[in-house]
């Protein structure tokens, strides 16, 4: 019977099979390409750090250059214009109406109304219209006052009409209606414009111009160069009063009849206009 031996794994496999392979070839080549690849991975790193970081300093230097500009305050100057037209008064205003008072209220509710009734018919006659008419109505207890104490009187009725008249040359035909027909209250008669929103674009085209010659004169004794307009409001001067005839008020029913002056001066009136303007200014040589 044959012998086998047996060999062990050193003895059967060649030396070059049995050794335990270097890494890469070598301990000292593994060494030294582990070293390059960080030093790649460092290089990156760096250079993503130095992009952050310069991004990081030019929004930084952005942000405080605009903070820093917009808490810079405008060089302005701010002047006030006023512009004024005068234009011929076209109408007439007065109030006419009627008092009464009675211890019955029905009663002197009644005698009331039939005045001012036939005084609105005949004003509407002599074609004033009913948007030229403002009425007014009140009615309240009367008291007399005695050392017995408060007693009631009666019952007081105020009725009155504020009218509009366009046509100048019916003054003295309306105001003649009070006696007529019994009013015994009698306002004064005044005079102004009708409507005055043309007038009032006339005086702030005024005051524009005044305000702007105002500014240029300012700037140059400054030394600066007037820029633009920044901001503008306006507001209406206070107005002249109007023209007015005062009549006082008739004491009872039965008065002396009332007509206006044989020669009626309207007069005129002046609308003004207030413009504020504030412009930008520059050095001279901007």
């Amino acid at each position: 019977m044959p012998i086998i031996s047996r060999r062990t794994d050193s003895e059967a496999l060649p030396a070059s099979v049995t050794a335990k392979p270097d890494c890469c070839g070598g301990k000292q080549y593994c060494h030294d390409f582990s070293k390059k690849i960080l030093a790649v991975l460092l290089g990156i790193l760096l250079v993503y750090l130095t992009f952050y970081v310069g991004s990081l300093t030019r929004n930084t230097i952005k942000k405080y250059n605009y903070v820093g500009l917009a808490d810079q305050m405008e060089r302005t100057i701010t002047v006030i214009g006023f512009g004024k037209v005068n234009a011929k008064n076209d109408i007439a205003l007065t109030t006419l109406g009627y008092s009464n008072t009675d211890k019955d209220v029905g009663k002197a509710q009644t005698d009331n109304t039939k005045v001012m009734d036939t005084l609105m018919s005949e004003l509407r006659k002599m074609g004033i219209g009913d948007k030229d008419l403002q009425t007014s109505y009140s009615i309240g207890p009367v008291y007399d006052y005695t050392d017995k104490g408060q007693q009631l009187k009666g019952y007081r009725v105020d009725s009155g009409v504020t009218i509009k008249i366009r046509d100048l040359t019916k003054i003295s035909a309306i105001l003649s209606l009070a006696g007529k027909y019994g009013a015994n209250e009698v306002g004064g008669l005044s005079f102004t414009v009708d409507d005055t929103e043309d007038l009032k674009n006339q005086a702030r085209d005024k005051a524009l111009v005044d305000a702007k010659l105002k500014a240029r004169k300012l700037a140059q004794s400054l030394g600066v160069t007037l820029g633009e307009v920044v901001s503008y409001n306006d507001y209406e001067a206070q107005p002249s009063y109007p023209s007015v005839y005062a009549y006082n008020k008739m004491a009872a029913v039965g008065g002396p009849e009332i007509s206006a002056p044989a020669d009626i001066a309207s007069g005129s009136r002046d609308v003004g206009m207030n413009v504020n303007v504030t412009y930008k200014i520059y050095p001279a040589r901007w």
